[in-house]
């Protein structure tokens, strides 16, 4: 599996910013796909993450309610748009597939090269 993920970039706060990840080539045990972000100076965290077969997403506490995450399985895309967007929201944001374990840990088999998401206060 290879990971593409893009839009990223540079946003005032209280704005917004949706990010596409592109998951080509196949894997049987691929049932999952999450967003982690790292901010300079931070381990990697757990943003989001949603099951290739359905059901609602999971999201850290820090971002309910102002980010979503959906997926395109025809198109094997998974989309992060992002609302409301704080200061501490600024960090590169990575698109990973297929969890190890649960899907909030950061053991996944394949991650993305990252997207940098810059929200200026």
């Amino acid at each position: 599996v290879q990971l593409q993920a893009s839009g990223g970039g540079l946003v005032q706060a209280g704005g917004s910013l949706s990010l596409s990840c592109l998951a080509s080539g196949t894997t049987f045990s691929n049932d999952a796909m999450g967003w982690f972000r790292q901010a300079p100076g931070k381990e990697r965290e757990f943003v989001a993450a949603i099951r290739w077969s359905g059901g609602s997403p999971w999201y850290a506490d820090s971002v309910k309610g102002r980010f979503t995450m959906s997926r395109d399985n025809a198109k094997k895309m998974v989309y992060l748009q992002m609302n409301s967007l704080k200061s501490e929201d600024t960090a590169v944001y990575y698109c990973a597939a297929d969890p190890v374990g649960a899907v909030d840990d950061p053991e996944y088999n394949y991650w993305g090269q990252g997207t940098l998401v810059t929200v200026s206060s």
